[in-house]
C-alpha cells in the first residue's frame, strides 16, 4: 500500500466513525431557556417619590424586546409631546418629554409588550409607577368599552378619568359640560383586545370616566369624526384583600396544581362604557354632477331636515323636477321634465341649503352653479348614430340569411317537382345545342339577380327602445314576502289592466286578485301585493307599455313564474322578553351578525315567522324616538346611544319547529352577552411561556 493509499483509508475510516457517532443522538444545544426576563434594577427606583427624573431606565437578566411598544405601553398621566421608547440589549429605556407635573403619580404601563429576545417568553403585565410628590397614589379601576351599536369589544381605544374636583369650574358638577373638549383626560389607559382596560396610579377622590378614539393625540374630544363614550356615574375607586385560584401549570397541557393566592382587588371593576360616533357633522356641499342631460346630482357631508330650494338662473324651475332623495336628504338627483330645459347646454342655478358656518351652527348659504352635462348632445347623436348602424347591419345580416334560407327552399323543391316528372325526349340537335350554352348565362344573371334582391334590402327605422324592469324576487317565493319591481327613471304613469296575475290549478291559469303599490320613500320601486298560498304556483304577466316615464318612454313586457315554498321548509320563532322596554325592536340575525328579519316587540312578545332552518341569534334595541333604526349618540345633548343588547346564545331552528324562547335581557352582564362566534372582535390569543422542553421530551418518548 502507498502512502496515498494510506492516507485514503484512514480517511475513509474516520468519516464511518463520525457518522456513527452521529446516529448515536444529535447534540440540541441544552434545554430551551423558558425563563421570563426578571427586572434587576431601576432607575429610579420602583415606587420612589419625590423622584424628578425624566428618564426611565429598566435593567433585565437577560436581553429583552418590545412588542408593539406604540399601542400598549401607556404612560399615565398622558403625555402630550410622544415619549421615546427603546429596548436595547437588556435594557428598555423610556424618555418622558414633557415637564413632569408636582405631587403626581406616573404610571408606564407596559401589559405584555416585555419579552425574552431569544425564545419570546412574556414577563407578564407589568407597570413601572414612580411619583413626584410625597406619596404613590395606588388605586385602580377596570372595565370594558364596548361598541354601542353592536356590543362588539372596541380594541385600542382611550379610557380616561376626570376628577370630580375638576369640574367645579365648569358649572357642571353633575356632568361634565364642557371639560372633555377643553381639557386633557387625567389619567388614561388603552383598551385591550378584548375591549377591557385597567386604569392605574389614581388618588383616593370621586371621578367621572370617558372613552375617545383619539385621532389626532390631544387627549380630548375635539374631532366630530371620533368615536366617544361617556358616563354619568361617579366612581370611587377602592380596594380589600381577596383571594384568586391560580393554576400551576406542568406543560401546555396539564397542570400540577390550583393555587389559592391572596391579592389586592380593586373596585370598581364593572365599568361599563358604550361607544358611539355622533352623526352630527359639518354639513356642506360635498359635490354635484350632471352625467346626463336630463338629470343632475347634489351631494352634502351630512342630513337635513329640508331639500334645497333651487332657484334657475337661465330657465323655470318651479315644477321642473322630479327630486330622488335619500332617506336623510343628503343625496339628491334632480330629473327634469321639460326636454327644453334638459337640452340647455349649462344650466344656472342658485341653490339654497342649510350649511355648517364658522360657529358650528346650521345656516342658509346660497352657491350658484354651472351644470354641464358630461354626455354632450353631439355624444349622444353619435351614439345613437352608432347604434343605429349596429342595428342596420345585423338587420340586413338577418334578411340576407332569410333570402339564402328562401332559395334553398325552393331549389330543393324545384328538383322535387322534377323528380316527379316523366322523363320526355329530348327536341333535336339544334334545340340541345342552344340550351348547352344556356346555363352558363342563366347563372350568372341569377347571380346578378341575388345580388340586387340583397342590395335592395330596404332598412326599416330602428323599433322602440323600451324600459327594462328589474323585478326582485325569487322564483321561490316566501308566503310572507311579495314581488318588488325596480324602473330605471321615474314613472309617469301605470296602466294595471297590463297586469295579468294567475294561479295555474293544473294546466288552466285562474285570475287571482293583487294590489299594486308604490314603495314607501323609493321614487321607481313597486310592490306587487297578494295572498300568496303556500305550495301554489302562480303566473305574472306584464305587457308591454305598462309603464310610462316622464319622459314617455314605455316598459318592456315579462313573464314571471312563481312558486310559493311549502309549510314544511320553514320554522317560527316566539320570543318572550322580560325585563325589556315597550319600545323595544328585536331582530333575528345569521352567523354573520347581519339582519335577517325585524320586529317590533308587542304586549313583550317578538314573534318571527317563516324563517328558513339554520343557526339564528337575537338582538334588541330600545327605539326610543319611534323611528324604526337605531339612532347613535351626541354629547352636547347629553344623549346616550339607544340601548343594544344580545341574547347571549345561539338559537338552532329546523324545519316544521315552533321553537318558543324567554329572554330576560338583564340576566347576563353586557359585555358577556353577544356570542363569540358572532364576535368579530376576536381576543388575541394570551401570551404564555412556551414549555419547548416538555414538547421535546415527550417527542423523544
Amino acid at each position: 500500500m502507498t502512502k496515498k493509499q494510506s492516507y485514503l483509508f484512514v480517511a475513509f475510516f474516520a468519516m464511518l466513525f463520525f457518522a456513527a457517532c452521529a446516529n448515536i443522538g444529535t447534540p440540541d444545544g441544552g434545554p430551551y431557556d423558558e425563563t421570563p426576563p426578571k427586572i434587576v434594577r431601576t432607575s429610579p427606583k420602583y415606587a420612589s417619590t419625590n423622584s424628578r427624573v425624566s428618564k426611565v431606565v429598566l435593567e433585565f437578566d437577560e436581553n429583552v424586546k418590545l412588542e408593539n411598544a406604540a399601542e400598549k405601553v401607556v404612560i399615565s398621566p398622558p403625555q402630550k409631546e410622544q415619549p421615546e421608547i427603546s429596548a436595547s440589549g437588556r435594557r428598555i429605556t423610556v424618555e418622558l418629554l414633557d415637564t413632569l407635573k408636582p405631587n403626581t403619580t406616573y404610571t408606564i404601563d407596559f401589559a405584555d409588550a416585555i419579552e425574552d429576545n431569544n425564545e419570546g417568553n412574556p414577563m407578564g403585565d407589568y407597570a413601572f409607577t414612580f411619583a413626584t410628590g410625597e406619596k404613590i397614589d395606588s388605586f385602580q379601576v377596570s372595565g370594558n368599552v364596548l361598541d354601542a351599536s353592536n356590543l362588539e369589544p372596541v380594541k385600542g381605544m382611550l379610557v380616561g378619568l376626570y376628577s370630580v374636583d375638576s369640574l367645579a369650574d365648569t358649572a357642571a358638577t353633575a356632568f361634565p359640560d364642557s371639560i372633555f373638549r377643553t381639557k386633557p383626560f387625567e389619567r388614561i389607559s388603552r383598551t385591550d383586545s378584548r375591549g377591557h382596560f385597567i386604569i392605574k396610579g389614581i388618588a383616593p377622590g370621586e371621578y367621572r370616566v370617558f372613552a375617545l378614539n383619539d385621532q389626532n393625540q390631544n387627549f380630548m374630544f375635539d374631532q366630530k369624526s371620533e368615536m366617544i363614550a361617556f358616563s354619568d356615574r361617579v366612581i370611587s375607586p377602592s380596594s380589600r384583600p381577596d383571594i384568586r385560584p391560580d393554576t400551576v401549570w406542568h406543560d401546555s397541557i396539564h397542570y400540577d396544581s390550583i393555587v389559592m393566592t391572596p391579592y389586592t382587588h380593586f373596585y370598581p371593576d364593572d365599568i361599563v362604557l358604550l361607544a358611539f360616533q355622533e352623526k352630527k357633522q359639518d354639513r356642506y356641499m360635498l359635490k354635484n354632477e350632471r352625467p346626463v342631460p336630463h338629470k343632475f346630482s347634489i351631494y352634502f357631508t351630512a342630513p337635513s331636515d329640508t331639500l334645497p330650494l333651487i332657484k334657475g338662473l337661465n330657465f323655470d324651475a318651479d315644477s321642473a323636477f322630479v327630486i330622488e332623495a335619500s332617506e336623510n336628504n343628503d343625496s339628491l338627483t334632480y330629473w327634469i321634465r321639460d326636454s327644453l330645459i334638459y337640452n340647455i347646454d349649462t344650466l344656472e342655478m342658485a341653490i339654497t341649503y342649510y350649511a355648517t358656518d364658522t360657529t358650528g351652527v346650521l345656516a342658509l348659504t346660497t352657491d350658484t352653479l354651472q351644470l354641464y352635462s358630461r354626455l354632450t348632445k353631439e355624444k349622444m347623436e353619435k351614439q345613437r348614430q352608432e347604434a343605429y348602424e349596429e342595428w342596420a347591419k345585423e338587420y340586413k345580416r338577418r334578411q340576407k340569411d332569410a333570402l339564402k334560407a328562401k332559395r334553398k327552399e325552393d331549389k330543393e323543391k324545384g328538383k322535387e317537382e322534377a323528380n316527379a316528372e316523366s322523363v320526355e325526349e329530348t327536341a333535336g340537335a339544334e334545340k340541345e345545342e342552344v340550351q348547352a350554352e344556356e346555363p352558363e348565362k342563366g347563372k350568372s344573371k341569377k347571380k346578378k339577380r341575388q345580388k340586387d334582391e340583397e342590395e335592395d334590402i330596404e332598412i326599416p327605422p330602428m323599433p322602440e327602445e323600451l324600459m327594462e324592469i328589474k323585478v326582485v324576487g325569487n322564483s321561490a317565493l316566501d308566503p310572507n314576502k311579495n314581488i318588488d319591481m325596480v324602473l330605471p327613471e321615474p314613472i309617469d304613469s301605470i296602466d294595471t289592466t297590463y297586469f295579468h296575475f294567475s294561479e295555474k290549478i293544473d294546466s288552466l291559469l285562474e285570475p287571482r286578485p293583487f294590489i299594486f303599490k308604490k314603495i314607501p320613500g323609493k321614487l321607481m320601486s313597486y310592490r306587487l301585493y297578494a295572498e300568496w298560498e303556500p305550495e301554489k304556483t302562480y303566473e305574472l304577466v306584464v305587457d308591454t307599455g305598462a309603464f310610462v316615464n316622464i319622459y314617455g318612454k314605455r316598459s318592456e313586457g315579462f313573464r314571471k313564474n312563481i312558486k310559493v315554498k311549502s309549510l314544511d321548509s320553514y320554522s317560527s320563532l316566539f320570543v318572550t322578553l322580560q325585563n325589556a322596554d315597550t319600545s323595544a325592536v328585536v331582530q333575528l340575525l345569521d352567523g354573520s351578525d347581519k339582519v335577517v328579519s325585524t320586529v317590533k316587540s308587542e304586549g313583550g312578545k317578538a314573534d318571527f315567522y317563516f324563517i328558513n332552518p339554520g343557526l339564528y341569534y337575537l338582538r334588541l334595541f330600545y327605539d326610543r324616538n319611534g323611528n324604526g333604526v337605531w339612532d347613535t349618540g351626541n354629547y352636547d345633548t347629553h344623549e346616550q346611544a339607544e340601548e343594544v343588547y344580545y341574547y347571549p346564545g345561539g338559537l338552532n331552528l329546523r324545519a316544521l319547529w315552533d321553537v318558543a324562547q324567554t329572554w330576560d335581557i338583564n340576566s347576563t352582564p353586557i359585555p358577556k352577552q353577544k356570542p363569540s362566534k358572532i364576535t368579530k372582535q376576536k381576543p388575541d390569543k394570551e401570551k404564555t411561556i412556551k414549555s419547548r422542553n416538555a414538547e421535546r421530551k415527550n417527542k423523544k418518548k
